[in-house]
């Protein structure tokens, strides 16, 4: 899996560095929401938007009274300024007074500005626990007795206070600095609506900001997996293209396909998930777990430690059941997309058999197999998401329970419950994101596992290292040496000490029995299998010597099944060089015997052809073939029984035709008709993997019997001594 990604995510680095970022942009923004609503609900509706307990604005009678209950006199003075024209700009002087309106008339002081957030801390401790003291005070004379006690050093030490919660201490304070900012002429409900909306702004931007990000790593991802499921597929569809076939029956069709395509798609649904799991689900489990415990609320911790306790069982227990199933499943795929391809392709003989409901029968059967599979596991996972739901709510539960006891026994805010609530479900979330991928990743695991095997599989026929050219003074010779073959399964050998020159000019036609290894000879020649021993020269060069693509540029090879592709009668024709001149096409066709029925179209040479060249009849299809291979021009035509689905005297004109334009090339063909090859200047016959006769038509009904009673299962004696 790693592997796989790390290899095709090389190419798309700047959209993953540019995803890691906007990610840590949206985990970020998404932990600093909480903040805002614990600060909504404390500051802006239970404080009326007084933040501190450090007065922005104070009068001089109370400032004198902190200063004689405080410790920190010299720190208090030089944090506040008198209000007055003297001290203070014009504009400044002005912006106080406008919200502050009774300045004008009390002696004031305002807070200054850029104050260190050690001293701020300091001013805060301060001047809770003198407005603490000012607030239980209840005239002048109370104040004056408190006053001299501390100057006779009867009471408690300034900085000692009762045992009092500290949220208690500073709700207090508070109450009393908006008592304060009344006696100087404060609208508090404004200041109330004001911190409100502007908290709100505020939130709300941060919010945009973390939508943005989130639209921008949706968009990035998206691009991303559909770049690596591009890439894949281009992979494994060369890689493909490139094996022998050998390593074409090891995987199977319905295998590769399925690896290039359904595997593929599991590997890209993985790669947008895979991004927020190894990265924001960290940042907000991580980050939000550290805000819990920092947080003056960190007792209810251990719910938190319970919840994740929860779901990490579940989520391995499920992860235990599901994962073989998952394997499984892929396998299913490939055995439903066999049985469909095999019945699609066998639909003639399927109707003649009257095997309908026979092949219904199997197909149900790899189809049930599939669906009993796929809603095993998914109701497994079904179970994940309300387990974990009812986790969460739970946890919300016991949150609120905890809460509720710390906020009747005035240690918490209302506000710092909620903010611990919603760090509690980032932290869920972030362990749901990881359920999350336990669902796709087993099964992406298993897919990137099978393109991997594809992608890694040695091909057992490739280029050497050091390369030859063809002897351009032996044009078309071909050699077999004592070649012998055995397919890489099986036992024994197929062909033995296979041994004939093919020369140019000449034609040189194998027959014999079927199973005898005709097909498999001139299968050898372009390399389609390697020789297993003995060797196969072109022009004087061992074939494995020279590069496959030089080695079939030389080669015009007509297949024993005539294959068309979906496109049109040129482009079939012209499949070898797109650039091929018109007339060289139609002059290929005419030679071919395929140039009658290709005019008798309304397109002609523009006529679709679909797919398998099914709207073309077996005899067409074999024709177009063996055009396709005249119009390349090659210096060896190889013809594998192409010659079996004409009618002979078509057969007859085509092989007429084809005598002038092979008069200098080498022309092999696999035949199982006799009158195909009768005039062949030699004649190979096989039986059993064996050469049992090499000679002209005449001299092998004269020598061999093996020829001789082909001959006469074709043919009457009369016609052979004719």
């Amino acid at each position: 899996m790693l592997k796989i990604l790390r290899k095709n995510l090389k190419k798309s680095w700047l959209f993953v560095l540019l995803i890691i970022v906007f990610l840590v942009i949206q985990a970020v923004s998404d932990l600093n929401l909480p903040d805002f609503t614990s600060k909504i609900v404390n500051v802006g509706i239970q404080q009326k938007g007084v933040e501190s307990a450090i007065p922005k604005v104070v009068t001089k009678s109370t400032l004198d009274k902190v200063l004689i209950l405080s410790n920190e006199d010299e720190l208090i003075k030089n944090s506040y300024t008198l209000i007055s024209k003297n001290n203070l700009s014009e504009k400044e002087y002005k912006s106080i007074t406008k919200k502050y309106r009774e300045t004008v008339n009390i002696e004031s002081y305002k807070l200054n500005n850029h104050i260190s957030k050690e001293n701020k801390e300091k001013l805060s401790n301060e001047f809770t626990k003198s407005l603490i003291i000012l607030s239980s005070v209840q005239n002048e004379e109370q104040f004056e007795m408190i006053k001299q006690s501390i100057i006779s050093g009867q009471v408690l030490e300034k900085n000692e206070m009762t045992e009092i919660p500290e949220s208690i201490k500073e709700q207090s304070a508070i109450i009393y600095v908006q008592n304060e900012y009344k006696t100087l002429g404060v609208n508090l409900d404004k200041l109330q609506i004001t911190y409100i909306l502007e908290s709100g702004l505020k939130m709300l931007g941060v919010a945009l900001i973390s939508m943005f990000a989130a639209i921008i790593i949706t968009f990035l991802s998206a691009k991303i997996a559909a770049t690596v499921g591009r890439e894949l597929r281009e992979k494994v569809y060369n890689k493909v293209l490139s094996f022998s076939s050998s390593e074409y029956s090891k995987f199977g069709s319905s295998s590769l396909i399925t690896r290039n395509t359904n595997d593929v798609q599991q590997i890209q649904n993985l790669i947008p998930m895979l991004f927020r799991v190894i990265v924001y689900a960290p940042l907000m489990g991580v980050g939000a777990f550290i805000k819990l415990l920092t947080n003056s609320q960190n007792s209810m911790a251990w719910i938190i430690g319970v919840g994740i306790f929860a779901i990490i069982t579940i989520i391995g227990t499920l992860f235990i059941i599901a994962m073989p199933k998952f394997k499984k499943l892929q396998d299913l795929i490939d055995k439903i997309n066999s049985v469909s391809r095999e019945i699609l392709s066998g639909i003639p003989v399927i109707r003649a058999f009257n095997k309908e409901k026979y092949e219904e029968n199997k197909f149900d059967i790899a189809n049930t197999d599939l669906t009993k599979t796929n809603i095993f596991v998914n109701r497994v996972m079904s179970f994940m998401m309300p387990i974990l739901m009812l986790i969460m709510n739970l946890i919300n539960i016991m949150i609120i329970w905890e809460g509720s006891k710390g906020v009747d026994a005035g240690i918490m805010q209302v506000g710092n419950v909620m903010t611990f609530m919603q760090y509690a479900m980032h932290v869920v979330i972030s362990f749901l994101f990881i359920s999350m991928l336990s669902i796709i990743l087993p099964r992406a695991a298993v897919s990137a596992k099978r393109i991997n095997d594809v992608l890694e599989t040695e091909v057992s026929i490739k280029d050497n290292k050091n390369l030859k050219k063809f002897d351009s003074n032996k044009k078309g010779l071909v050699e077999f040496r004592n070649v012998s073959f055995k397919y890489p399964d099986a036992d024994s050998e197929l062909l033995t000490d296979i041994d004939f020159i093919a020369k140019p000019g000449e034609v040189t036609a194998i027959i014999g029995s079927t199973g005898s290894g005709k097909s498999t000879v001139v299968n050898l020649l372009p390399r389609f299998y390697d020789v297993t021993g003995g060797e196969i020269l072109i022009d004087g060069v061992n074939i494995k010597e020279v590069s496959q693509k030089d080695l079939r540029d030389v080669i015009g090879f007509v297949p024993q099944k005539g294959v068309l592709f979906s496109g049109t009668i040129e482009s079939n024709i012209k499949y070898s060089d797109e650039n091929m001149s018109d007339e060289q096409m139609v002059q290929a066709a005419e030679i071919a015997q395929a140039a009658e029925f290709i005019n008798s179209k309304t397109d002609k040479y523009q006529s679709e052809i679909s797919q398998g060249g099914t709207n073309v009849s077996g005899g067409q299809k074999q024709r177009l073939s063996i055009a396709r291979a005249i119009a390349k021009n090659p210096e060896i035509f190889v013809f594998d029984d192409s010659f079996s689905a004409l009618d002979f005297k078509t057969d007859l004109k085509l092989r007429t035709e084809l005598e002038k334009v092979t008069k200098d090339k080498t022309v092999i063909i696999v035949a199982q008709r006799i009158n195909t090859i009768m005039n062949a200047e030699q004649i190979i016959v096989l039986d059993e993997g064996k050469i049992v006769g090499k000679g002209t038509h005449e001299q092998l009904l004269k020598n061999n019997e093996v020829y001789k009673q082909i001959a006469l299962s074709q043919l009457s004696q009369e016609e052979l001594d004719a």
